[in-house]
């Protein structure tokens, strides 16, 4: 069965000095957008959590048909924004494996996201599987099957997921160089990959 792909985009960029790092211009369009439109050509039903209002990151998916919720804690941190994310997950797609595809790692496109299904449905489904670097070093996406899901509702402050994932056999995808593991969330981070 095709994950549930969540996009995390309730963070407060924080470290961009008063830019939204998800609203950067990447080929011409909003980062998220970018991203966001990436994981529907995977063919997965796609669902966006935002900060209350969702404001102009709301906007940037505008005529996008991706399901779109509310992070109403979104202050408290990436758990809070995974733990709201599984909640819907668990409701609405209970059956679903869920991938998690963070919107800042613009190195990421359909093709490495589907590989990593690939990957999760060679080995049955039943492991979770996440992007890494060349290196070993675990990046993103990552997918879980269905049964683990319950573990990320209970994330909070800013568990990105490790308290979910504690115990598990976690099966790593190297990806070529740093394309799963760079995320940009300062602008020093930005003038260099650009």
């Amino acid at each position: 069965m095709t994950p549930l792909i969540v996009i995390p985009a309730a963070g407060s960029s924080s470290r961009m000095k008063g830019r939204d790092k998800l609203l950067e211009p990447v080929e011409g369009k909003p980062l998220l957008r970018r991203q966001t439109e990436a994981a529907m050509a995977s063919g997965c039903p796609v669902m966006v959590a935002l900060p209350p209002g969702g404001g102009a990151r709301d906007k940037a998916l505008d005529g996008l048909a991706v399901t779109r919720i509310t992070v109403r804690d979104a202050a408290e941190g990436m758990g809070a924004t995974l733990r709201t994310a599984a909640l819907f997950a668990a409701r609405h797609a209970p059956d679903r494996p869920m991938m998690i595809l963070l919107p800042d790692v613009p190195g990421i496109g359909v093709f490495d996201i589907k590989s990593v299904i690939a990957r999760f449905e060679a080995e049955g489904g039943t492991r979770p599987v996440r992007a890494s670097d060349a290196e070993g070093r675990p990046g993103a996406p990552l997918i879980v099957p269905a049964a683990l899901i319950a573990a990320f509702t209970t994330l909070t402050g800013d568990d990105g997921g490790k308290g979910a994932l504690s115990g598990q056999d976690v099966v790593c995808l190297p990806l070529s160089g740093d394309r799963g593991t760079r995320d940009l969330d300062t602008p020093e981070d930005w003038a260099a990959w650009r």
